[in-house]
């Protein structure tokens, strides 16, 4: 059976993940063990040490020649990532990395999708959104994910869809198209509540909001981050996003008493939790 990398994983604890990764390493042979040095690849990329993540993709990529289609695409979706991800600077998007990183990620999604590894095009299509940074761009790549993911039998596939709708709706935000930003953000919530994750759920309840906002709905917003604050508060994980939110909101409806109130949370909690 291929290794479970759900259990090793925790995308909150990259150099956790790493010392479970390399443990398994240790006892994997063939696909397996490429598999987990992509991994542990993508923890060091997530801890933004791109030179050690490509340092250890070398032995995957000297061994694509007999590598399944599996071991493939992942390695050329973490070399990928080395170049251009989420945690890439401004600065470190200079043309070479956008080519290289271009060149890996339509590469990974050749590989899943002639082997119908839905899961992994996905993740490539997505990634895709990180190079393309136009919102026509964007949009574009989200929707060819979603296509997939409602058209999969993978339930790893179908589970990218509350996080594609969101990335669409960050698109449509992006292009100015408000209105369609709010029904992508609230299928997502949707799909949220269905799976029954408290943390992913209040993330798509601040996303709502934060559409409503720029559609000028200010107390339906209000509404919602004040029920966010005290549920976060409840079970003592306070989100300075939402007092954020807040302090805009409040400033918007005139009310400046309760903007310096929520200026006053998001700096307490900026200061808590220290530099980075």
């Amino acid at each position: 059976m291929p290794v479970d990398l759900d259990a090793l994983w925790d995308f909150d604890d990259p150099a956790g993940s790493e010392a479970r990764l390399t443990d398994a390493l240790a006892r994997a042979t063939g696909d397996d063990a490429l598999v987990l040095l992509t991994q542990i690849a993508r923890t060091r990329s997530l801890r933004r040490l791109t030179a050690d993540a490509r340092d250890t993709l070398v032995p995957v990529g000297a061994a694509l020649p007999s590598a399944g289609p599996d071991a493939a695409a992942r390695y050329w979706l973490e070399l990928g990532r080395t170049w251009i991800s989420a945690v890439t600077t401004p600065g470190e998007r200079t043309p070479d990395a956008l080519a290289s990183a271009r060149e890996a990620y339509l590469r990974a999604i050749d590989v899943a999708s002639e082997a119908g590894l839905d899961a992994l095009a996905i993740d490539a299509i997505h990634m895709m959104a990180f190079v393309d940074t136009d919102p026509a761009d964007q949009l574009a790549w989200n929707a060819r994910g979603l296509e997939i993911a409602r058209a999969s039998d993978d339930p790893a596939a179908r589970r990218w869809e509350a996080s594609l709708r969101n990335n669409l709706g960050m698109a449509l935000h992006g292009a100015g198209r408000d209105d369609e930003a709010l029904e992508q953000f609230e299928a997502a919530l949707d799909l949220r509540l269905a799976e029954g994750d408290a943390g992913r759920i209040a993330i798509a309840r601040w996303m709502v909001a934060f559409a409503l906002r720029h559609l000028g709905r200010t107390g339906e917003a209000v509404e919602i981050q004040l029920r966010l604050e005290r549920e976060l508060d409840a079970a003592g994980t306070p989100d300075p996003y939402v007092f954020e939110e807040l302090e805009v909101l409040y400033r918007a409806l005139g009310d400046e008493a309760q903007a310096a109130h929520y200026a006053r949370r998001l700096a307490a909690s900026r200061e808590e939790a220290g530099p980075g």
